[in-house]
């Protein structure tokens, strides 16, 4: 797709002159080359990983000691957990971006989309055309109910506050890890292009869907679902705007549980042993739905990096 045939969804946002990507590049093509690469791939995958567990268990840790010494709370998960686990995952941004450049010499910039730059316009029109398909999904699937917790008001508040201004980064940087420098990691290895989308698609996948700790079908494929659709739309728009904004008001799940005074820790903790059942697939429907919607408006192909000023 070219900037001269963009769809509504992208129309606007006008490509960076020098987005430091090969012309016609598509996003998950951003680390291939002449050589595979793959223990270096490998040691990028590692150092992810290292840091998707290292800033989580740093983080929670410190909000422990907090909630203990300095609040005197003994509960399992207080608004401070939640933040802690949130800010840690929203460091995968940065330390994705930094990653990508040391190891591949690959603008930082670039992991937002193939333009070099985050397009805050598809993002916009992402959450108004799609945004409230999957948030009425979303809120379904959350009236199943479940155990009950108390919460005081300032809890509540806290939490509500946490979960619509923090969480979103945490959303972000898990994409920014597996949909975005994982997914161009692995979609490098293979020659051709469409092995390397289909690979890309499936190792990012079922890795961070297992890193969620269930094998129940319901939820396992509620997973699934969600993070292979979040790999087929950053391919299909050449970046994670959509993907973010997708799985941020997926994730609203927990805003809306929480205000019902469901033990939101509770679920989270014991994700190993939870039963899902077939209300955990009404948002999967929502996801499946809003990814055929973005097929169909880049219906041209995949968007690829432009090319340099100088070239035009």
């Amino acid at each position: 797709m070219t900037t001269t045939d963009q769809t509504w969804l992208l129309r606007g946002d006008v490509p960076s002159p020098t987005p430091g990507l090969p012309a016609g590049t598509e996003y998950h093509r951003a680390f291939a080359g002449d050589s595979r690469r793959v223990p270096r791939g490998l040691l990028t995958i590692l150092l992810l990983l290292v840091g998707f567990v290292g800033f989580s268990a740093g983080f929670v840790e410190l909000s422990k000691v907090i909630d203990t010494r300095v609040l005197g709370r003994d509960e399992a998960f207080t608004p401070l957990r939640h933040a802690a686990g949130s800010l840690s995952l929203a460091l995968l941004i940065p330390w994705s971006m930094l990653l990508q450049r040391m190891l591949y010499r690959v603008p930082a910039g670039t992991l937002h989309s193939v333009t070099g730059r985050f397009r805050f316009g598809v993002l916009a029109r992402t959450l108004l055309v799609l945004g409230p398909l999957v948030l009425v999904a979303v809120g379904i699937s959350a009236l199943q109910g479940g155990s009950t917790t108390s919460w005081t008001d300032a809890d509540l508040v806290a939490m509500v506050l946490i979960s619509l201004v923090i969480s979103p980064l945490a959303v972000a940087g898990e994409e920014y890890g597996f949909r975005g420098l994982m997914f161009r990691v692995v979609g490098g290895w293979a020659r051709s292009p469409r092995v390397g989308l289909v690979a890309g698609v499936v190792v990012t996948t079922v890795v961070f869907s297992l890193v969620h700790g269930t094998l129940d079908p319901y939820l396992l494929t509620s997973y699934l679902v969600l993070f292979g659709s979040m790999a087929v739309v950053t391919w299909r728009t050449g970046g994670l705007e959509v993907a973010v904004v997708l799985h941020a008001v997926y994730n609203l799940a927990l805003l809306v549980a929480t205000a019902l005074h469901l033990d939101v820790g509770g679920e989270l903790d014991n994700r190993a042993t939870a039963v899902g059942s077939p209300v955990n697939l009404v948002p999967s429907a929502a996801i499946l739905l809003s990814t055929a919607l973005v097929w169909w408006m880049t219906r041209s192909g995949p968007v690829r990096a432009p090319a340099r000023s100088e070239d035009r």
